[in-house]
């Protein structure tokens, strides 16, 4: 059987379209005796306009699309969860599109999604979480944003007016630091991250910061950014446990990171915590299932990713929107924190 379209509806009911139209959403008023012929031809026909129609009649596509920078990275897919169950609530599905990284494929997507009409975009990762982003990216991502509206997640981009969702993550990372000096570490280092990345500048500057406030050193030899991967955090951990003067607390740019720093003192004999202290960041699902227990600081990923598709929605409904929306982060105490072995 043939599906039903609103011109049938239409023509049923001998209205116009638009008279359909104002009906179906309610948007203008419409004669009693003639939105109750149409009301009655919609029951009739269980009538639901696709996707394509609703593009037709209120000129948007329904579609939100999101770029992301790694989906094998846990953080990502929570945020992901927490933006698809508001926006669902709202009619709203997703073009969900993974750059792993690439500026290339960040254009490639943004120009996809142009093409597609969406209705609004989310940004995370890649250029806007470069310390000193090529001006051609920044450009091409506010022309953009010039015509579709924009959020970009945890991150930014110089010099320019687009609208940011982001947790503090200088915030979450004083929470970490503090917590291993309330704990009673004064010998505390720092490993991970990339350093041309805006993420790993931030934490290394709050670090320093809450170092200094506390009256404690900071050790230059200590400090060990490389990358965000299990790899990265198992490599830089096995130099700072070869030092003969080590930390005895590590704060570790991400969860993945920490994982590494926990396998390679594993390797090496070395307790958690009774030897060492690991904190790290993030909190994906891994961080409550692991071995010893991740203490962390979750950037609440869920919240992130629900509070993003709300500013959209304001912006899409062309409301007044804050240049920054920040989320404040939580510290997550488990069990790879403790006192070091000399208290």
């Amino acid at each position: 059987m043939r599906q039903v379209t609103i011109y049938d509806i239409a023509k049923e009911a001998k209205v116009s379209v638009a008279t359909v139209s104002r009906v179906l959403n309610d948007t203008a008023p419409v004669k009693v005796s003639t939105r109750a012929k149409i009301e009655e031809l919609i029951e009739k026909y269980n009538f639901q306009p696709n996707a394509m129609a609703r593009s037709l009649l209120k000129k948007e596509t329904g579609i939100i699309g999101l770029i992301v920078p790694d989906l094998t990275n846990p953080f990502f897919p929570e945020v992901f969860a927490g933006a698809e169950h508001e926006a669902q609530q709202s009619g709203y599905t997703f073009l969900l599109s993974n750059s792993i990284g690439d500026y290339a494929k960040e254009s490639e997507y943004l120009s996809i999604m142009r093409e597609k009409r969406v209705d609004g975009i989310m940004f995370m990762g890649g250029r806007i979480n470069l310390k000193q982003c090529e001006e051609p990216l920044v450009q091409e991502l506010v022309q953009h944003a010039s015509v579709i509206p924009t959020v970009l997640v945890n991150g930014g981009l110089r010099n320019t007016d687009l609208i940011r969702v982001s947790t503090d993550e200088a915030a979450g990372t004083a929470l970490a630091v503090k917590h291993l000096i309330e704990l009673g570490h004064t010998k505390i280092g720092f490993i991970g991250g990339e350093s041309h990345m805006t993420t790993t500048s931030i934490k290394l500057r709050a670090f320093r910061k809450t170092l200094k406030e506390a009256g404690l050193a900071i050790r230059e030899e200590w400090l060990l950014p490389d990358s965000f991967s299990i790899d990265s955090g198992k490599r830089q951990m096995l130099k700072l446990l070869a030092m003969s003067d080590r930390p005895t607390a590590i704060f570790c740019v991400n969860d993945y990171t920490a994982i590494g720093a926990i396998k390679a003192a594993a390797e090496m004999g070395i307790r958690i915590p009774e030897d060492i202290s690991i904190v790290g960041f993030d909190d994906i699902p891994l961080a409550h299932h692991f071995i010893p227990e991740l203490t962390t600081v979750s950037q609440q990923a869920n919240e992130l990713g629900r509070t993003a598709v709300n500013v959209l929605k304001a912006m899409m409904n062309k409301e007044k929107v804050k240049k920054l929306t920040s989320l404040e982060p939580q510290l997550i105490v488990r069990q790879s924190t403790g006192k070091p072995a000399a208290t």
